[in-house]
């Protein structure tokens, strides 16, 4: 809890700007070739799966890189951990600028974007207990995670438009240049921390917070719980167009359905956690997400019509992807002193080793005749559902700041 005498400076919106405008950069780098799988194998010549790869090694990669992410972030701060992030985000996508049409290239600028990315999501709660005060946190979470759906959904709609319009090489110049305009914008922006502090920061060794956070029976219940969501997240947009394509619908319909789930979590990512943190209160809004969260996944798997496939997505994307920003924040107040970028870390890596087992088990598991996933997606409704129930164990974490009263603010 805050020091009654801490001021919360007004530049803590342009660090947390900055921040998110890496995060959403890195995003968009990601899914650059994921709507335009097809066109992008024919022009480089390769198959569909050497698409996929571009996309994929986000996942390989962060799975090594995140704890070492972690320890700059939590030993060297927001500065040099995420300016790491920034930098390899603005040089490799300039990199993949350069040398646009050739494949073997491209890929290695893809990697170099990978290693950058766990030293940006690893940061996401840090920058929040940098710069801001214990009743804002859960909202500056929030917006940077609304700044990584925001990247995506960008990413999704901008690709196919700019491609159309000019060319693939074309296309990713333009991320080039803007992603190294925005490296150059966070240096010159972002400071480490304001001149007093937001609030009790005192944090443990970043090794020994991970040995007393792995003996933290919420936190590694909470692990689980990301392990499920984001998994679930993860496969479920990989495969939107497989998923829906047996009942009809076409490749453009389901773009608009992953589309859909972007925006609402988008939308969940400002709400859910404004609302927390004006509550003070975590563990309800955590139930909520994972309760809406299921019939919105059931829908995605059974809906007919196309306005009801539509609502599902929505609800799926605006319950679930709300759960992100607050569960961070939860994990990083109810192990402390454990360093933040170690939590956060932690259960970012339990999504990406759940994505790809979850990815591969969906390919798998589809109906060799009609390719219908719907065995696998009511697995992983049931798996949400079960999360939900494995939620009720939470307590809210001791110390959280709870609303003042008008007559305790008078």
């Amino acid at each position: 809890m805050e020091s009654p005498s801490y001021r919360a400076y007004g530049y803590r919106w342009v660090v947390l700007a900055a921040f998110m405008l890496v995060a959403a950069m890195n995003q968009l780098a990601w899914i650059t070739f994921a709507p335009i799988t097809g066109d992008a194998a024919a022009f480089y010549g390769v198959s569909d799966f050497a698409i996929g790869l571009l996309s994929l090694v986000f996942m390989a990669v962060f799975i090594v890189m995140s704890f070492p992410a972690s320890w700059v972030i939590d030993t060297f701060g927001i500065r040099v951990g995420v300016g790491i992030g920034a930098a390899l985000t603005g040089g490799f996508a300039l990199l993949r600028g350069l040398v646009p049409a050739d494949y073997t290239w491209v890929l290695v600028a893809q990697i170099g974007l990978a290693v950058g990315q766990p030293f940006v999501l690893n940061a996401v709660t840090k920058t929040a207990a940098r710069w801001f005060p214990a009743r804002e946190r859960a909202t500056a979470a929030g917006l940077g995670m609304l700044a990584i759906y925001l990247g995506i959904l960008l990413g999704l709609v901008l690709t196919p438009a700019l491609v159309a319009s000019t060319d693939l090489p074309v296309t990713l110049r333009v991320y080039g240049i803007a992603a190294a305009l925005i490296a150059a914008a966070f240096f010159g922006l972002v400071r480490e921390r304001p001149p007093s502090p937001a609030g009790a920061e005192e944090r443990s060794l970043v090794l020994d917070g991970l040995r007393a956070i792995l003996h933290d029976r919420t936190f590694l219940l909470l692990v689980l719980l990301f392990f499920i969501g984001l998994g679930a997240f993860n496969a479920a947009t990989t495969w939107i167009e497989n998923i829906v394509r047996p009942r009809g619908f076409t490749a453009a319909q389901a773009g608009w359905v992953g589309g859909l789930i972007l925006a609402g979590g988008i939308l969940g990512a400002v709400v859910f956690p404004t609302l927390s943190d004006r509550s003070g209160r975590r563990v309800p809004f955590l139930w909520i997400a994972l309760a809406g969260s299921v019939p919105g996944l059931l829908g995605i798997t059974f809906a007919q019509s196309y306005g009801l496939l539509l609502l599902s997505a929505f609800a799926f994307g605006f319950f679930l992807l709300s759960s992100g920003p607050i569960g961070f924040q939860y994990a990083a107040e109810v192990t402390q002193p454990v360093p933040e970028g170690t939590s956060n870390g932690l259960l970012l890596l339990a999504g990406q080793v759940s994505g790809i087992l979850f990815i591969v088990g969906m390919d798998a598991l589809k109906s060799p005749t009609t390719g219908s996933m719907t065995s696998s997606l009511v697995v992983l409704t049931a798996l949400l559902a079960l999360s939900l129930l494995l939620a009720t164990r939470f307590r809210e974490p001791k110390g959280l700041a709870r609303p003042q009263s008008a007559a305790g603010r008078r």
